[in-house]
């Protein structure tokens, strides 16, 4: 099954896809409808996020991504409809953003053995 996801810098090296954080778990969104996905990138432009691409992926992909470097992935199915306020967050980025100097910090803080080169791999499997 096809989903789409939220990449920065799509095909270069500092390519990366977008995640949130929740109760301390990095989460990758997948979009079942394509422009559900396009509306949330719109979302992230109007908080002055950088703007990501939208890139369709195999789910499995994703899923394989997501196990290795211990994060989890949430499905936005089409005419989604959250029932929590972190079902929110699905379908309508937080208010508050990491910027870019934290994540050099948080990189630079977290040292659990992961492999940079890894991740790397694993992006350019995604593509």
């Amino acid at each position: 099954m096809n989903i789409f996801v939220l990449l920065y810098n799509s095909g270069t090296d500092k390519e990366g896809i977008h995640s949130i954080e929740l109760k301390g778990r990095t989460i990758v969104l997948m979009f079942e409808d394509k422009d559900d996905a396009t509306r949330y990138c719109g979302l992230l432009e109007a908080q002055d996020f950088p703007l990501p691409t939208v890139e369709m992926i195999d789910i499995d992909e994703i899923k394989d991504f997501c196990n290795k470097l211990d994060y989890e992935c949430k499905l936005v199915e089409k005419n989604f409809i959250p029932k929590t306020p972190e079902d929110r967050l699905l379908i309508s980025p937080p208010q508050k953003n990491l910027e870019v100097e934290n994540w050099e910090e948080n990189k630079n803080n977290n040292k659990d053995n992961i492999d940079i080169n890894t991740i790397k791999e694993n992006l350019e499997k995604l593509l």
